[in-house]
């Protein structure tokens, strides 16, 4: 296929995660957020995201920095597994089932895919 990159199936299943986290009240475990009621933390969690979506394809379709971004995110892909496994036993985290799992190791496979090629 011309022009596959893994880093852009690893971005689609980060994004589908950032989807699941909603539904997993993410901000519960966040550290900071998990001060807010559930209320509040989900507002913050869910408008801080519009915010990063927009410095995100900002940034990607710009030649100057779209490497960068695209090192910088694989290498986060990666990060935020071990972020996950770390906050595995937290009692708040609803992370518990296989379609979570697999996006979450999905997105670090194809992060890791991107930083050998």
């Amino acid at each position: 296929m011309s022009g596959f990159s893994p880093f852009y199936v690893g971005l689609a299943l980060i994004l589908m995660h950032e989807m699941d986290a909603i539904r997993c009240r993410e901000w519960r475990i966040f550290p900071g957020l998990s001060a807010l009621d559930d209320r509040a933390g989900f507002a913050v969690f869910l408008w801080a995201h519009l915010v990063l979506y927009a410095l995100l394809f900002i940034f990607l379709v710009d030649p100057l920095y779209q490497h960068r971004l695209i090192f910088g995110m694989s290498v986060f892909f990666i990060v935020h597994l071990i972020l996950h496994v770390l906050f595995l036993m937290h009692p708040k985290n609803e992370f518990k089932d296989v379609h979570s799992w697999l996006l979450i190791t999905g997105a670090a496979f194809f992060g890791a895919w991107q930083l050998v090629i």
